[in-house]
């Protein structure tokens, strides 16, 4: 071979080593973001790629097994979309079980749940008011809770972060209604000076006091100055508020978790029940429907599509959780359990011809210290659901940067605004991005980056940098 031949093939040679050594590093600008967060490049993974082209733009550490924060909900979402269907709903029924006649039930109400990850207090309130239309006015017997579409399992909820009041700690069950929590609404009157403060619902089983005064001045930490104090044993509660907040914050609120769940659900019931003009005479008691029991009213949830975006949009941990049950419930016709929706997610891959050997699931929320994926592979997954038929539901399910969900108040004054759907993750030592961004050439590319660190907090201008840089053209600027 000519010398000249010879000096040219190896200059090809490494000027494609070059550029592809240099499409995989970390852009500049996110480099430098990350050294000022005091985050070390090995506490990073990143993956960028366009969803029609084999070879990845970025690939720092992708292969590396991470923790995704929430961005494993793409995951079960996905999955979800695909063996569910779009249009799949979650249902509530109400049984008697007894004899009904003339509006008095001479027995017990039973409900029966299916693991919706959306049964609303409204809603539950239009199955009771639905009951009192058809004639019920009073049930001599108790409340029978058939919670075994999920299989029972001790549950935890300050396992993981001692915060077992926290809303986004609730667990699953067959019968969650409206996420397990209290919502208490503080209504400062800046005339008065004084805040009402409001629980929505009240179940029976709750203690409720506040004394709570509306200062002047400006907002800032309005709960800074307000005393709370929770006690609970699960069957009953306490909760009350004293001091004060600032009445230019208006009105805000502050949920928490305070009873057991089918203690909640017995509560709630008879407050709501009662103000409808019906009676219960007895408590609750877990339970099955009997197989002469009558079923005479059903509640049916928006379908699986609309309650996705819910998840995906506001990274709502609980119904993620029941999303991630009902999967294995559904596909296996077994009770709802943990290991069993890993199975079906595991199976899902392999048809779909992904291999995810680094692949943790413990609850599919991503609200866990050991979920793990790889950012190669979550990019993998999020290519594939480009090419699947359930691609819109799953993209639009996505905050879109700039205007909702949890990207509603980032890069709202950069060229990128409108142009990504991108889901977040926030643990304390983790901050994660993935989905998908439109470049200014009209391209689509996969982009995902996962931070774990212990100064994870400070790596949002490397996370916004980043897909700033897809936007503008990424390593294509340099052709």
């Amino acid at each position: 071979m000519p010398l000249t031949l010879f000096l040219l093939r190896a200059l090809i040679v490494f000027a494609l080593a070059a550029e592809l050594a240099g499409a995989q590093a970390l852009p500049a600008s996110v480099e430098q973001a990350l050294k000022r967060a005091k985050i070390p490049l090995s506490a990073v993974a990143a993956y960028v790629q366009d969803v029609d082209d084999g070879k990845p733009l970025v690939a720092h550490h992708a292969a590396q097994a991470m923790n995704p924060a929430s961005t494993m909900k793409l995951l079960t979402t996905y999955a979800a979309l695909e063996l569910l269907g779009p249009t799949y709903i979650w249902k509530t029924e109400a049984y008697a079980g007894g004899k009904l006649e003339e509006g008095v039930l001479q027995g017990d109400l039973i409900l029966k749940g299916y693991g919706d990850p959306k049964l609303t207090l409204e809603r539950f309130w239009l199955l009771l008011r639905r009951l009192r239309a058809l004639g019920l006015r009073e049930i001599r017997g108790g409340l029978v809770l058939d919670r075994g579409y999920f299989e029972p399992a001790e549950y935890d909820p300050a396992k993981f972060d001692a915060e077992p009041l926290r809303a986004y700690n609730v667990g699953p069950d067959a019968l969650l209604l409206n996420f397990k929590a209290v919502r208490f609404q503080f209504v400062p009157d800046a005339e008065r000076k004084t805040v009402t403060v409001i629980p929505e619902p009240r179940p029976a089983g709750l203690e409720f006091a506040a004394a709570v005064r509306a200062t002047d001045g400006a907002c800032g930490d309005w709960r800074a100055s307000i005393r709370a104090d929770f006690q609970s044993n699960g069957a009953t509660a306490k909760a009350s508020f004293a001091g004060s907040m600032p009445a230019a914050c208006g009105e805000r609120y502050w949920n928490a978790s305070l009873l057991a769940q089918p203690n909640y659900v017995y509560g709630v019931f008879r407050q709501l029940w009662e103000e409808l003009g019906g009676t219960l005479a007895g408590g609750w008691k877990d339970g099955s429907v009997p197989a002469d029991a009558r079923l005479l009213a059903t509640s049916e949830s928006a379908s699986a599509a609309e309650l996705v975006r819910d998840i995906n949009k506001f990274s709502n941990n609980v119904m993620a959780r029941q999303l991630f049950l009902t999967l294995g419930a559904e596909v296996l016709k077994l009770p709802g359990r943990s290991d069993r929706s890993t199975q079906v997610l595991q199976s899902w891959l392999g048809e779909k011809k992904l291999d995810f050997p680094e692949l943790v699931l413990e609850n599919g929320s991503g609200l866990s210290r050991q979920e793990r994926i790889s950012a190669e592979h979550l990019g993998q997954l999020l290519r594939a659901a480009w090419n699947s038929a359930v691609m819109p539901e799953l993209m639009s399910s996505l905050p879109l940067v700039a205007y909702d969900g949890t990207m509603r108040r980032r890069l709202r004054f950069e060229s990128i605004a409108g142009q990504a759907h991108i889901k977040t993750g926030s643990l304390s030592d983790a901050r994660t991005l993935a989905g998908y961004v439109l470049d200014r050439r009209g391209q689509r590319h996969v982009v995902v980056l996962f931070i774990n660190h212990a100064n994870a907090a400070a790596g949002q201008p490397a996370q916004d940098a980043l897909l700033q840089w897809v936007y503008e053209g990424g390593g294509r600027q340099r052709n």
